[in-house]
């Protein structure tokens, strides 16, 4: 049995009835968040993991096949503040955080400098900017570390218009593992010829 601990007040609860609140229970909204204020993106670090398992947690339900608004388990136990501050740890993966204010309001993170394996933004923070500015820093980085393939990404249906403004395109049907819905896209890098 799956035990939750990501956000111990939210087990059972559907993931959509968490969109409104912090942890805390402080309403999310323009004004706790201080939306003015241009995010700021700096690297991860394993003190962010519950916030950022909370915001994962916020948008969870947008890969759930089912209407009742449950999230799959495994899915759940991968977004939990201690497999998140692993993966921080981990050297395969580079997370980046995105602030606006003293909330983290989106996340990215590139696993093996070639596969986005999480960018959530929140939804406050929807159509700002917010996630491209995660994107650009990340595949910066990835460059840097020596990335010469391309990136792939098992996008929701929701996130494949973000994508593609990112350059990335689908390559393959729609598909569904364990109660988690996807789209496979790449971003093939354009390599100079001289």
């Amino acid at each position: 049995m799956l035990r939750c601990v990501a956000a111990p007040h939210s087990c059972g609860v559907p993931a959509k009835k968490l969109a409104g609140t912090l942890a805390s229970g402080v309403p999310l909204n323009s004004a706790t968040l201080g939306m003015q204020k241009q995010p700021t993106i700096r690297k991860a670090r394993a003190e962010d993991a519950s916030q950022i398992s909370e915001l994962i947690f916020k948008v969870a339900h947008r890969f759930n096949l089912s209407t009742s608004g449950e999230v799959a388990p495994w899915f759940l136990a991968t977004i939990t503040p201690s497999a998140i501050a692993g993966n921080i740890d981990d050297t395969n993966f580079n997370y980046l955080v995105g602030f606006v204010g003293q909330v983290i309001a989106g996340v990215i993170a590139v696993r093996d400098t070639t596969h986005v394996h999480h960018l959530f933004v929140a939804p406050e923070f929807h159509r700002k900017g917010l996630a491209a500015k995660l994107w650009e820093h990340a595949k910066v980085d990835a460059l840097a570390l020596g990335n010469k393939e391309g990136f792939s990404v098992r996008s929701s249906e929701f996130a494949v218009p973000v994508y593609e403004r990112f350059g990335f395109r689908v390559i393959g049907a729609r598909a569904e593992k364990d109660g988690i819905v996807f789209v496979p896209m790449k971003l093939e890098l354009q390599h100079k010829h001289g």
